[in-house]
């Protein structure tokens, strides 16, 4: 008969064989096998009945008492066969937990997946990068990053979601948007800082709304700043330090989060029938965002928050589209194809030809900045039609009619097309052009 024996099980029977042929006392052998004296001569008695036998565990080939029930394994497979085939163990963990009531631990059920076919385990892949210690302080660090992902399977809008995680603790801050853009972006930042406050630096990636591949134009290299975006730009007026990663496994940590997202959180908006961005919104803010925060997160090593104050900073203005332009001698400066008018108490000395900066705020307001305040201004109409006349001194709007000079009693023929010369004029004589342009000649000789 073959015996099945651990190692331990094994240690156990030569120290009693030992014991038995009175090569070590009782005490001794109690301090080599960690145990106390009494459970010994236990182990001794046993082992003098049974041999070997009588130290092997004796719930060894019995089934557990703690094993789950058969039917209640079934139940779980075939309700994920018909309403989740497409989760994870965790998440159909939870729904069944939640919706029906069947408690069953996700590896459990990870197991019993396998068994049905349900789920394909995948082997973990060593990662070759060197691993990066989290930041001690909450706000030190936030990692910003889109995802681009049929987000509604196809049920309604198109959109993308901005994730914000924070490096020390991982709480996230997330936002669906209509495009990945800089306005959008500037939202979400513009957002996250009114909730939580300035963090020290952003590590994003390299997209055309955090860096530009242009070389710094004639106003930056005069102020000593390098070529920026309007993200840059307003990252710096609020002192925080954005770092680019040059690699997706760089910012691991968003990347991570993007793929929970895009299995968690599809599935979960497709049972609850969300289709608009309005509504995942809601749902972020309301369950989802909560969830993860109050699952995901860590306690970082130090407990100081690094986020710093609003106080001083007008983030509308900062997060918004900003250009600079030219006062006209009229007062009136050109944006966006239109033509603003500043208005008489905001005309200051010294104002025309001088440089402003037009901003355009997330809500698609247009104001004026200039000598530390902002001016008072009216957009004029578009020219169009005979009675949108030009202002006087101004060049007329591309598209704009030329107003006709008004005629004189003594001219001849008022027609714009100019008169048109005789068959036998000088003028329509070749030899009379080979004359004049041929050479040289004094013109009052063609008087």
């Amino acid at each position: 008969m073959k015996l099945l024996m651990s190692q331990k099980e094994c240690d156990y029977a030569k120290v009693l064989e030992q014991l038995e042929r009175g090569h070590m006392t009782r005490p001794q052998a109690a301090e080599v096998l960690g145990l106390c004296p009494k459970q010994v001569s236990r182990l001794r008695r046993r082992y003098r009945e049974q041999g070997n036998a009588g130290l092997v565990h004796r719930l060894r080939g019995r089934p557990s008492n703690r094993r789950l029930d058969p039917a209640q394994i079934d139940r779980a497979v075939e309700l994920i066969r018909e309403r989740y085939a497409d989760f994870g163990p965790t998440l159909a963990a939870e729904q069944l937990a939640q919706e029906h009531g069947l408690h069953l631990s996700h590896e459990s059920l990870r197991r019993a997946m396998i068994r049905a076919g349900l789920w394909q385990p995948t082997p973990r892949k060593g990662g070759h990068r060197q691993w990066r210690e989290r930041k001690p302080c909450w706000g030190q660090l936030v990692q910003m990053d889109s995802s681009e992902h049929d987000w509604f399977e196809g049920r309604g809008e198109t959109a993308e979601l901005i994730a914000m995680i924070d490096d020390a603790t991982s709480l996230a801050y997330l936002c669906f948007v209509p495009a990945d853009n800089s306005e959008a972006n500037m939202m979400v930042l513009r957002d996250y800082m009114r909730q939580f406050g300035r963090p020290l630096a952003l590590y994003t990636d390299k997209a055309s709304h955090f860096v530009v591949n242009r070389p710094a134009g004639i106003e930056e290299q005069l102020e000593g700043l390098e070529a920026e975006t309007q993200i840059g730009r307003a990252l710096r007026e609020l002192q925080v330090e954005l770092i680019v990663a040059h690699s997706p496994q760089a910012k691991g940590r968003v990347e991570r989060l993007f793929g929970t997202a895009q299995d968690r959180l599809v599935k979960l908006m497709r049972l609850r029938g969300i289709s608009t961005i309005a509504a995942a919104n809601e749902y972020l803010q309301t369950e989802y965002m909560p969830w993860w925060n109050g699952e995901h997160t860590v306690a970082p090593t130090c407990p100081a928050d690094a986020h710093r104050g609003l106080e001083s900073f007008d983030l509308d203005a900062i997060f918004s589209h900003q250009e600079p332009r030219q006062v006209q001698n009229d007062y009136t400066i050109s944006y966006c194809t239109e033509r603003y008018q500043i208005l008489p108490p905001s005309q200051l000395p010294n104002l025309r030809k001088s440089r402003v900066t037009v901003q355009q705020r997330l809500d698609g307001t247009v104001v004026i900045f200039a000598k530390g305040q902002y001016l008072q201004a009216t957009l004029l109409p578009s020219a169009g039609g005979a009675a949108a006349a030009p202002a006087v001194g101004l060049r007329p709007p591309c598209g704009a009619a030329a107003t006709a000079a008004p005629a004189t009693g003594g001219s001849k023929g008022s027609s714009d097309k100019g008169h048109k010369p005789a068959p036998d004029h000088p003028w329509c004589n070749p030899n009379t052009r080979t004359f004049l342009f041929g050479r040289k000649r004094d013109i009052s000789t063609l008087r």
